[in-house]
């Protein structure tokens, strides 16, 4: 990846966490620089994680503001242009007065590594980029947020652990081009899998 999609790329998640900061800090007990700092680590382990995986798989994957393409079900109800919905968490915090905490705001785009064509036509079969591939990579990055979780319940963050679980739980969505569509349309199975342990985790974090 070039230097200039490199630092357009972080623009692009610094922009995205300071939305989210807002929405989060907006009626909540965090102060507005706690808030960037909680959701920083929150995002920065999901991209990272990505990233980790997809790398073991050839692929380069970037990540982007999540657009909506659509606003109906039929092909026709499209927008001339997609709409970034950079804004949609602070609008819906505002709204609830921070009872709604919407915070799936980045997509993903996929990109083979050289490495991975070169082996198409050498000694491996098989290495195009599959739609399991990139469910295998969501579900990663899901269960490292859930991981982080538990390590903030260790130290005593009891709202950051708080905040990753709802990240968890937002990834699973299956909307558009988010997530839990890629983890979902990828393989129900796994999404099975990852919904059942990301309940377990909310569970526990509302009654106990």
């Amino acid at each position: 990846m070039g230097t200039d999609k490199i630092v357009k790329e972080m623009i692009t998640i610094v922009l995205g966490i300071i939305f989210l900061a807002i929405g989060i800090y907006y009626k909540s007990s965090l102060s507005l620089s706690t808030a960037i700092i909680f959701i920083s680590i929150i995002i920065f382990i999901n991209i990272i994680i990505k990233k980790v995986v997809a790398y073991t798989f050839e692929i380069e994957i970037t990540t982007k503001i999540w657009e909506l393409k659509n606003y109906g079900l039929q092909k026709k109800f499209h927008f001339k242009k997609p709409l970034p919905m950079l804004w949609l968490p602070m609008l819906l915090s505002f709204i609830s007065s921070g009872l709604i905490l919407w915070l799936p705001i980045f997509s993903f785009d996929i990109k083979t590594k050289p490495e991975r064509a070169s082996k198409r036509h050498g000694l491996y079969r098989f290495t195009q980029v599959t739609e399991w591939h990139i469910a295998i990579i969501v579900m990663f990055a899901i269960f490292a947020n859930l991981t982080t979780a538990i390590f903030g319940y260790v130290l005593g963050f009891e709202y950051f652990a708080k905040l990753n679980i709802f990240y968890a739980m937002w990834s699973l969505i299956p909307l558009s081009t988010l997530d839990g569509s890629k983890l979902f349309f990828g393989s129900k199975a796994l999404w099975i899998i990852t919904a059942s342990v990301t309940s377990i985790f909310l569970i526990i974090t509302i009654f106990f």
